[in-house]
């Protein structure tokens, strides 16, 4: 699914015209994108968790050429999904 497919469902559940379900999942998704860049997390309660984590610094190498490289620290966006989204698509 897509964001055009999202925005178009969205619309439809909420008795929404497209452009008013595609400010929402924008201002949604943007708010999301804020809040990680803050250092802080996204609780959903029952569908899930947005944080960020942090990833050391750590020796790699290039595939090409087989050559050592060091891959610098990072900070990484993760999901953790809560207990009724993990139910919902259980099978």
């Amino acid at each position: 699914m897509h964001q055009s497919d999202l925005v178009r469902k969205v619309a439809a559940k909420a008795n929404l015209t497209q452009d008013q379900a595609s400010k929402a999942v924008s201002a949604m998704l943007d708010t999301i994108k804020e809040t990680l860049a803050e250092g802080e997390k996204v609780v959903l309660t029952g569908f899930g968790t947005f944080e960020t984590r942090n990833r050391q610094a750590r020796q790699g190498f290039n595939p090409q050429t087989r050559e050592p490289m060091e891959i610098p620290a990072s900070t990484v966006p993760a999901f953790s999904p809560g207990s009724t989204l993990k139910s919902a698509v259980k099978k």
